[in-house]
């Protein structure tokens, strides 16, 4: 890959830095609004354009919401991980990175988060841990929702890291793979199998064994990557593209 030249920011990226700067330091929290377009463009000195470029910019980052009509505007929100998830999977495609890079990703980080959770977990996080696994056990024979419960459980360890940037990294990279028709199924003894890890690892977690939760989460997805390489090799090869994920 070769590394283009640094460019200049532009002007409405250097502006988006500036509004996004002064959300910080008036203290401004989700739902509230943003000064008006007139006040804005005498504030920061810059053409209509530019101030609206910018501000379209914060939009699709998900910092503000634009509302139209009287009494509107841009009114701050809480970004969430589905711009991450659009940037890695362009990044990738552009690459032509096959779907077995996210799989191997996860296989690096997730015991570490799993490790952490152990120490950093709260009781409401282990509760609804529990949860996950007690209703995936339920419902077994429902595919839909086994693969909501698998997402929930490796999401709430996540987050359950105490770590943000690990939360936003599986929420992003399990969004890639939940915006993907790649094709990967759990026929009932699989999920069976993906049940028992889980319940291992709560209890490593639940137990507050740090060690023993690494190797537990590090063994459910080498035993993930074995199932997938092994029946469904085509997916795994298969480039990310942004039409079928993130």
């Amino acid at each position: 890959m070769t590394t283009a030249p640094t460019r200049p920011q532009k002007t409405a990226m250097l502006l988006a830095q500036r509004i996004v700067s002064d959300i910080d330091r008036r203290g401004n929290t989700v739902g509230d609004r943003l000064p008006p377009e007139r006040i804005m463009l005498e504030e920061y000195e810059v053409g209509r354009g530019t101030l609206r470029e910018s501000l379209r910019f914060l939009e699709l980052q998900g910092v503000i919401a634009l509302k139209p009509g009287p009494g509107g505007g841009p009114v701050v929100q809480q970004p969430d991980s589905s711009a991450l998830a659009t940037s890695l999977t362009l990044l990738l495609q552009f690459e032509n990175a096959p779907f077995r890079t996210i799989a191997e990703s996860r296989g690096g980080l997730e015991p570490m988060m799993a490790q952490l959770a152990a120490e950093r977990m709260s009781e409401e996080q282990l509760l609804d841990l529990k949860t996950s696994v007690e209703t995936m056990h339920e419902h077994l024979n429902d595919q839909a929702v086994f693969l909501e419960e698998n997402k929930r459980f490796h999401d709430v360890i996540a987050w359950g890291s105490g770590n943000a940037m690990f939360g936003y990294l599986v929420d992003a990279l399990l969004g890639i793979l939940d915006g993907s028709a790649i094709g990967i199924d759990y026929p009932e003894v699989r999920r069976s199998a993906v049940h028992k890890a889980h319940l291992n690892i709560y209890e490593a977690i639940a137990s507050r064994d740090a060690a023993a939760s690494a190797a537990a989460m590090g063994d459910h997805i080498e035993q993930y990557l074995k199932y997938a390489e092994k029946k469904f090799p085509d997916v795994m090869d298969a480039p990310i593209t942004w039409g079928t994920g993130g």
